[in-house]
Parts: structure tokens; C-alpha cells; sequence
């Protein structure tokens, strides 16, 4: 995880200029100069980032790069969505996700009866906040400001008792970031949702990193296709970032699309995780 403490906002402002730049194929300097770095300080930071130059990671924002995933008959996994993960370390992490969830009586009147820890990490994308009860996961955002970022938990329980804690439970999650996945043992989520909800959130997991897929795509492995709409809700209602992959759903067009903690970093993730699948191949 130390490699990955970098100055995020370097990183986000980077992106966005390659973002709206990418036709124009900007040299090294113009993008170091926008983050105020040497071209030489810049190309380190963002390989140790990215584990790629920022002119690979460029490839990987692409729209025609996005439609060729698209393309990949493999890229969701809907077909072989129990696979024993050997195709790759990179995909061995899906493996490990379960979702439970919650009963009726565990979040009825706010959450009462739950006891809820949380705790802030770091990730390559910024400062999370991660909450888990006795069973699992329930939580995990990022967090710009730490004071809103409780406020926000809060919402989705607000009896519960909570106190701030780094327990097990969220320690061998934020294992996921390190990608050792064999630190990790199984990382239960244990989750408030509708019936629906959480079936869109279990297709969610089977996608492998790297992979991208669409709402279409999600609704048609569910036999619903014409449900794209309420799929695009419950991916957008999605309270475990990163774990419960929402960032890997685009456009149909291979646009990126919206996100709910930023498109930005939506685009961070997609193009870190392509570069780091393109590494372990």
C-alpha cells in the first residue's frame, strides 16, 4: 500500500487534462507541466501509479479501447460467471466476494440493533471510509471530507451504534487495493437492499477486473432486458465502492459515463485496473 500514497489530486488532474486533451496527444511536459511537476518527477509518480506511462494510460481512456472490451465475448463473464479464476491472479479477487443479505429485523427502524465500525484508509483513489457490522462489509466510500463522509454513513443507519474501529473484517477488505489477492480470505458483504438490488450488485462482482460491460448487458443476464433503466438505479445505489465493481458499467457507446463519487476517478479505476490486467497477463 505504500507505493500507492500518492497526491491523488495530481493524479485527477492529470487524467482530466489527458480527458480532454487525448486528441491532441499531448506530450509528457504538457501534462507534467498542468500538475506542476518535472516531466521526469511526473513520468515516476504516475508509472508507480499506474504501473504504465501516462501515453499507455491515454490507450486505455479511449473509446474504441472501451468498445473493443465490449466486444470481448469474455468481458462479463455472464457465460462463465463460476469460474475457477485461473486465468489470471487478476481476476482471483471475484472469487473471494459474498454477498449476504440483511434481514428485515437486522435494519428495520434505522438499524437499531446493529453495531457498526468504521474506519478511514487510503487507496490509489483517494481516502475511503469503510464500515462493516459483525458479518460483513455494509459500506465503503470515498471520502474527501471525513465529518460529511460519517454524516453520509449515518443516513443509510441511523440508529445504529457506532463506533470508529478498524476491525479484521475491513482490514482484510483493504487488502484488495494491494494486489496480493492471496493475503486474502473471503470478504463477506453484509448489505441492505431489495431483492433486486442485490442480484444487480452479485452480477456487479462477476465482472473481472479489467472488464468493462453496460447496463444492457446486466439487465439481459438477469432474462430482464428491457429493465436497463432499473438497473442503472440500482447500480447507482451501489454502497460498497470498488468491491461491488459499479465502475466497470459504461455507455453502450464506450463513453465512460457518470459515477457516484466522480467520474474522474470512475476513470482512474477503469484505466488503472486495464493496465494492471494488461501487467499480470
Amino acid at each position: 500500500m505504500e507505493n500507492n500514497k500518492i497526491d491523488y489530486n495530481r493524479i485527477a488532474a492529470a487524467i482530466d487534462y489527458l480527458k480532454l486533451n487525448f486528441k491532441a496527444q499531448p506530450s509528457l511536459e504538457a501534462i507534467a507541466e498542468q500538475v506542476h511537476l518535472s516531466p521526469f518527477h511526473f513520468q515516476r509518480m504516475f508509472k508507480d501509479w499506474a504501473g504504465v506511462s501516462p501515453k499507455k494510460f491515454l490507450q486505455y481512456l479511449s473509446v474504441e479501447y472501451a468498445k473493443g472490451i465490449l466486444k470481448d465475448k469474455q468481458a462479463t463473464l455472464f457465460d462463465a460467471a463460476y469460474e475457477t479464476g485461473l486465468s489470471g491472479t487478476s481476476r482471483l479477487h471475484d472469487l473471494f466476494i459474498n454477498i449476504e443479505g440483511m434481514t428485515p429485523g437486522e435494519f428495520k427502524n434505522g438499524g437499531a440493533q446493529l453495531q457498526i465500525n468504521y474506519s478511514f484508509a487510503e487507496s490509489p483513489f483517494g481516502s475511503l471510509l469503510v464500515a462493516s457490522t459483525t458479518k460483513g462489509i455494509c459500506y465503503m466510500a470515498f471520502a474527501e471530507d471525513e465529518t460529511q463522509a460519517v454524516e453520509e454513513l449515518k443516513k443509510n443507519f441511523p440508529n445504529a451504534a457506532y463506533r470508529q474501529l478498524l476491525d479484521m473484517i475491513q482490514q482484510n477488505a483493504l487488502y484488495i487495493f494491494t494486489q496480493d489477492w492471496h493475503r486474502l480470505s473471503e470478504i463477506k458483504l453484509h448489505l441492505k437492499g431489495t431483492p433486486f438490488q442485490l442480484k444487480v450488485w452479485e452480477t456487479l462482482i462477476k465482472i473481472p477486473m479489467g472488464k468493462l460491460t453496460t447496463y444492457g448487458a446486466i439487465a439481459g443476464s438477469m432474462n430482464n432486458a428491457k429493465a436497463s433503466r432499473a438497473v442503472g438505479t440500482a447500480v447507482g445505489d451501489n454502497p460498497v465502492a470498488f468491491l461491488i465493481p459499479c465502475h466497470r458499467v459504461i455507455r453502450s457507446t464506450g463513453e465512460i459515463g457518470e459515477y457516484h463519487w466522480g467520474s474522474t476517478r470512475k476513470t482512474a479505476m477503469i484505466g488503472w485496473e486495464a493496465a494492471k490486467n494488461k501487467t499480470a497477463e
